[in-house]
């Protein structure tokens, strides 16, 4: 029984420190009024900073749509050269506080999540900047395979300015 309560405790402070972890850097702000439906869809990855689970792809995407339960299915998939193959990962994301502020919290990996936070759209939700929840994750997305050099110039100046290391920025190619 003392080795229940003890156990129980544990977990109660795991899942405490877990859920209060921050799913945006400090300083960054998310958007809002964000307009959920409108983001939905199919976006381009223009450029992004490497980490291990997009390491060696290119043409990556990701698409967005509402599921039964509220949360958002989030289907991610890129072209992976080496192994000559595509690749897909399946997840779900959620909002952190409210579906009008585009801070949400995604696991690819059962209850494990992370942030994904849109600090930057158009007003006709065609180009957007995403930040994870520090300051290793930026993605530049749009909704065409390519980007206008203003928008592009805009984004990569703005995440500048909030402390990105935009020297990092990876261009990903769409010829698949």
């Amino acid at each position: 029984m003392k080795n229940t309560y003890i156990t129980l405790i544990i977990i109660a402070v795991m899942i405490s420190l877990f859920s209060s972890c921050s799913t945006i850097p400090k300083g960054v702000k998310a958007v809002s009024p964000f307009k959920q439906e409108k983001y939905l869809g199919k976006w381009y990855e223009i450029a992004r900073f490497d980490f291990k689970f997009e390491r060696g792809l290119n043409n990556t995407t990701a698409e967005y749509s509402q599921r039964n339960d509220g949360k958002i299915k989030v289907l991610n998939r890129g072209y992976d050269y080496e192994n000559q193959k595509w690749k897909e990962a399946e997840g779900k994301a959620k909002f952190v506080s409210n579906d009008t502020t585009a801070m949400l919290k995604v696991s690819f990996f059962g209850p494990f999540y992370s942030g994904y936070n849109v600090i930057a759209i158009d007003s006709e939700y065609k180009y957007a900047l995403v930040c994870g929840e520090s300051f290793d994750y930026l993605w530049i997305l749009s909704r065409e395979k390519s980007i206008p050099n203003n928008i592009k110039e805009e984004y990569v100046a703005k995440a500048e300015k909030l402390g990105f290391n935009t020297s990092n920025l990876l261009w990903i190619e769409h010829n698949k």
